[in-house]
């Protein structure tokens, strides 16, 4: 089975190689600027041709890489000349970016990207996000310590890359792009594969596990065990204040404000490394262990909701939502689905997405009998009709095991597009009481659903 897979390194540059890293990407962001700024000129011209009479007499800037590609050629030797000192990927890097945010917002705009409006492309700024790719040119692993990369040469690597290598060595994955990008004061390359993956459709593993998702408990099985989230950012909150604060008395441009600033960037990748850490094991463990595995569709854009409202009509109970939304953002319910989806096509196992409106949390997992309202402060579901009582997050994960069951694949409803695909459900507002860790109704008796197998991982 061929996929896309990413293998990610830690680098070790030494100090002239730093500095190679930092101008890759500074001529990146430089070239994305350029375009940007070619481009909205491009579109203020036109707009005054239209107020005045007769036709347009510029002609359009087209917005697809190739064009920009060319107009950037055209121009680099006057309004870059130290050019050459770059390898032509950096630019070429840069020009793609830029390609793709303009597409997409075209898109959005035009309606044919679905979900949250995207906004025209804004200038990127130096220290925020650097990244450079290569597609072409001397892209290789040399050894377990070593990797190539073109313009940049041999770099060192904090980390074996036996894994990549062997793979490379025996033919069963090939490098199509590599990307080196900075978090905090750390550079990293993560090399774009296509790989060939021995996957069994079924691994031998029976069983069917319905995984529950909320805020204080990570993730709870139909089997009973709960698994408590790392809560990465509620830890490090008081020190995240800390450094906040310290950085902003620092003198802007000084070197006590770049010193705040590599503190505060490594505090928050130690945050994001302990959440993706936690949540890899978390689920790689039931995608190897179990035949079919069963979550829900949570709307987490809406769960995470402000509650402020606006001037006319303000929102209540404002800073409560702010610290559960805040909850919801360090559990990350998102990357654990996205995680679940490639990790379930690659040993095998199946991934069934509930109905986001069937009532798992409200239905008795014993008889069948739901409860006309669940609010979030009852802990324990009591049946009043067969006298169950059970922790209602292991009752909401013994429910996905039997919509799992009840609804089969040819009963299903077909799948949904995603933010760049067709219509999209519309989602309602939740009521008050609503129970569950979603904010939409979950009416009793319900069919629909999706199963999802087969997936790639994003590159």
């Amino acid at each position: 089975m061929i996929v896309h897979q990413a293998y990610r390194f830690a680098l070790d540059p030494t100090v002239r190689q730093r500095r190679a890293l930092q101008s890759h990407c500074g001529a990146a962001r430089f070239a994305f600027n350029w375009g940007l700024r070619a481009v909205r000129a491009n579109l203020n011209i036109r707009d005054d041709e239209r107020g005045s009479p007769g036709d347009p007499v510029t002609p359009v800037l087209s917005w697809n890489l190739p064009a920009l590609r060319r107009e950037w050629n055209r121009h680099k030797a006057e309004v870059a000349p130290w050019w050459i000192e770059n390898s032509k990927e950096a630019y070429s890097s840069g020009l793609d970016g830029l390609a793709r945010a303009l597409q997409g917002w075209s898109a959005s705009r035009r309606g044919d990207r679905q979900g949250q409006r995207i906004c025209f492309p804004r200038f990127r700024k130096r220290g925020h996000r650097d990244s450079c790719r290569f597609t072409t040119g001397a892209i290789r692993v040399d050894d377990a310590r070593h990797v190539t990369l073109p313009r940049l040469g041999r770099l060192r690597t904090c980390e074996a890359t036996t894994s990549l290598g062997r793979r490379v060595a025996d033919g069963s994955a090939v490098i199509t792009a590599a990307t080196v990008s900075r978090e905090g004061d750390r550079w990293f390359v993560s090399f774009t594969c296509t790989v060939d993956r021995a996957i069994s459709p079924v691994h031998g593993k029976a069983g069917t596990v319905g995984i529950d998702l909320g805020v204080l408990a990570l993730a709870t099985l139909s089997t009973g065990e709960q698994v408590q989230g790392p809560r990465a950012l509620r830890s490090s909150l008081r020190s995240l204040r800390r450094l906040s604060r310290h950085h902003s008395r620092c003198r802007s441009g000084g070197a006590n404000r770049r010193k705040a600033s590599r503190r505060l960037a490594r505090r928050h990748s130690r945050i994001g490394n302990l959440r993706r850490h936690h949540l890899h094991v978390l689920t790689t463990k039931p995608a190897k262990n179990h035949g079919r595995i069963v979550i829900e569709d949570l709307n987490v854009r809406g769960m995470s909701r402000s509650a402020r409202g606006t001037v006319a009509r303000p929102g209540s109970n404002v800073a409560a939502k702010r610290g559960l939304s805040r909850s919801l953002a360090d559990q990350s319910f998102g990357a654990v689905r996205r995680m679940l989806e490639y990790k379930c096509s690659w040993y095998g196992s199946e991934l069934v997405v509930a109905d986001r409106f069937f009532a798992s949390s409200k239905r008795c997992s014993g008889c069948g009998s739901t409860v006309a309202s669940m609010p979030l402060r009852l802990r324990t579901y009591a049946c009043g009709a067969c006298g169950l009582s059970v922790d209602r997050d292991v009752n909401a994960a013994r429910n996905l095991v039997w919509w799992a069951e009840a609804h089969a694949v040819a009963g299903s409803a077909p799948e949904t597009k995603n933010a760049c695909g067709g219509s999209v459900r519309p989602h309602r507002a939740a009521a008050p009481d609503e129970a569950g860790t979603g904010i939409v109704p979950e009416p009793a008796g319900t069919t629909g659903g999706r199963i999802l197998t087969g997936l790639t991982p994003a590159s």
